[in-house]
Parts: C-alpha cells; sequence; structure tokens
C-alpha cells in the first residue's frame, strides 16, 4: 500500500501571477491624484441627496423573479427559526417543570 502511495504525486499548484522577463513591479510609480473636496460640499444636504442618487442608479435591482425566490427563501427559513425556538422553549420548560415538581 505505501509504495501505491507514493507513485502518486500531487497536482503542482499555481505559486502566484507569472511575469514576463525583465517586466517592472506593478507599484504605480505615482501616487493617484486625490480628489480635492471643499469642506462645504461635503456638509451641503443637497450635494448628499445628489451623491445618493448616483451610487442608486449603479445598483443591480433584482427582477421580479428574483423578489419572490428571495422573499419565500426568507419566509421559510423564518418559519425553520421559529419552530427551533419553539421547541427548544417547549423543551426547556418541560425540563424544568420535572425538576421543580410542578
Amino acid at each position: 500500500m505505501s509504495e501505491e502511495n507514493q507513485t502518486f504525486q500531487a497536482a503542482a499548484r499555481p505559486s502566484g501571477k507569472r511575469q514576463a522577463t525583465g517586466a517592472q513591479t506593478t507599484v504605480a510609480k505615482k501616487p493617484a491624484r486625490e480628489k480635492e473636496t471643499n469642506e462645504l460640499s461635503t456638509r451641503n444636504p443637497l450635494v448628499f441627496i445628489k451623491q445618493v442618487v448616483d451610487e442608486l442608479r449603479k445598483v443591480i435591482w433584482p427582477t421580479g423573479r428574483q423578489m419572490v425566490t428571495y422573499s419565500i427563501i426568507v419566509i421559510l427559513f423564518l418559519i425553520a427559526m421559529i419552530a427551533l425556538v419553539w421547541g427548544v422553549d417547549t423543551l426547556a420548560g418541560l425540563g424544568v417543570r420535572s425538576v421543580l415538581g410542578k
């Protein structure tokens, strides 16, 4: 048996990203330019609302079918958790009653 195990070798695992010969490092030579923010613009409620709307446009909203599927999954999970808590509570109550003799 041990001889059979020694004949099989594990597949080589990738050690990382390969670089072409003479390739430079991936570190940027100059840092990315930071945005200049005005302190007044960060406290302006209208700018905040505009930013919220811009971010909401980037969201990939689920389809109606996905919403129904996710809702059913959540409801089934909720029912399972309610049953679990009810079962543990009932067993704990029976245990306390048997110990206290009431």
